[in-house]
Formats: C-alpha cells, sequence, structure tokens
C-alpha cells in the first residue's frame, strides 16, 4: 500500500498525519487565547458602522488591528494570522477519518457524552467554516504584512488584477456586502473562538489521558 493509499484509507497509520496532528494540536492550544479574543472582536467589528453612532469602539478597533500596542502590535498581529492560516492547512489534512468513516466527521452526534460531542463540534465547524476562517487568516496576515503581497504587481503590470484581488481580500474579511452578510459574518466571526474552546478541552483530555497512562513520567 503506497504512502497516499495508506492516508486514503487509515489516516491513523500515517507518520506524516501523526506529525501534523501533534502541530495542530499544539499550535491550536498556543494561539487559543489570539484567536478566542480576535473571533469575539471581530464578530462585533463587522457591524462597526452601526455601532460606532452609539458607541465608542475606537479602544476595541486598536486591539483588534494592533492588539493596543501600535506596530509590536501589529507584527504579533501578523504571526498570529500566520499561525491560524497554518491551523487551517494542517487541520484540512488532519481533519480526514478515512474513506469508511468521513461521513460521520461532517455531523454531531449530540446524543454522545461530551468528549465526543466536542470532537465532533470541533471537526464539522472546522470542515464547514474553513473557507472562512482560512481567508480570514490570509487578509489579516496581509493587512499586517502588506509588502510581501506587491509580488501580485508583478504577475499583473496594469495592477487590474492585483488592485481587484486585494480589494476582495479586504471586502471578505469584514463582510462588506450588505447586511445579510453583516449578520453571517458576525455569527460566524463565533466560530474560531468555538473551535479554539473544543480544541483546547481535547488537547487538556489528551493530556490527562497521557498522564494517567504513563505515571511513571511523573
Amino acid at each position: 500500500m503506497t504512502g497516499w493509499q495508506e492516508w486514503l484509507r487509515h489516516p491513523e497509520r500515517s507518520r506524516t498525519r501523526q506529525a501534523l496532528f501533534h502541530t495542530h494540536l499544539w499550535l491550536g492550544a498556543l494561539l487559543s487565547p489570539y484567536v478566542f479574543f480576535m473571533s469575539i472582536s471581530g464578530s462585533i467589528l463587522v457591524f462597526h458602522n452601526e455601532l460606532s453612532e452609539r458607541f465608542s469602539l475606537e479602544w476595541l478597533v486598536k486591539l483588534h488591528t494592533n492588539l493596543g500596542f501600535g506596530p509590536m502590535g501589529r507584527l504579533v498581529n501578523g504571526i498570529g494570522a500566520i499561525g491560524v492560516t497554518g491551523l487551517c492547512l494542517t487541520g484540512a489534512v488532519v481533519w480526514w477519518p478515512g474513506i469508511t468513516h468521513w461521513r460521520r466527521s461532517l455531523t454531531v452526534d449530540w446524543g454522545a457524552n461530551f468528549p465526543r460531542i466536542n470532537w465532533d463540534l470541533h471537526s464539522a465547524l472546522g470542515f464547514w467554516c474553513l473557507l472562512f476562517v482560512l481567508e480570514w487568516g490570509v487578509s489579516a496576515v496581509y493587512f499586517s504584512f502588506p509588502h510581501p503581497f506587491d509580488g501580485l504587481l508583478v504577475l499583473d503590470p496594469n495592477d487590474r488584477f492585483a488592485d481587484t484581488a486585494l480589494y476582495w481580500l479586504a471586502q471578505l474579511h469584514f463582510g462588506r456586502f450588505g447586511r445579510l452578510a453583516e449578520a453571517v459574518w458576525s455569527v460566524m466571526g463565533i466560530v474560531p473562538a468555538l473551535l479554539a474552546f473544543t480544541g483546547v478541552f481535547i488537547c487538556c483530555r489528551r493530556m490527562m489521558y497521557h498522564k494517567s497512562s504513563n505515571p511513571k513520567a511523573e
């Protein structure tokens, strides 16, 4: 059986998949506070224009943009965004449960115990919302580090494609397509927070299991 066939049928046996799983697990645990805050604040800021008429949201904008620390905060924010993009890419590979069980990873068994519900929720949300979270991660990288994206201008001397692509990247980040889209973006904006919570639970549970099964490790 080739490596591709093994991953397709029995991904749990793949060493590459195991390495990516642990990368995804620990990177997610490390970034969970960042992801949780960005998720909640971003969900609120979708309605920035409407809410700013009644409330002063500038402090929240600064926190979401640069964590309130100016250029250094923007740098940290960009690194976090790269991490989120990495979580999406590794998660897309890790999600695959094998050709026999792939349908199970699309839904949540609400009648199961909490650990199983938590796993199903993390897996299902990660699949159905992958493009949303990936776009947020990539666009946040662009906002923090715009210069590397200037490479698009080399491919497009007239700047039309590059300008259009970067314009839509920014629009997609905020869901600026009318009230209905803003409502959808605001609800979907909570998904990364849920992924962070469920991911931390998975990580903590694995640590507790490892500790209990290896008492001599203490």
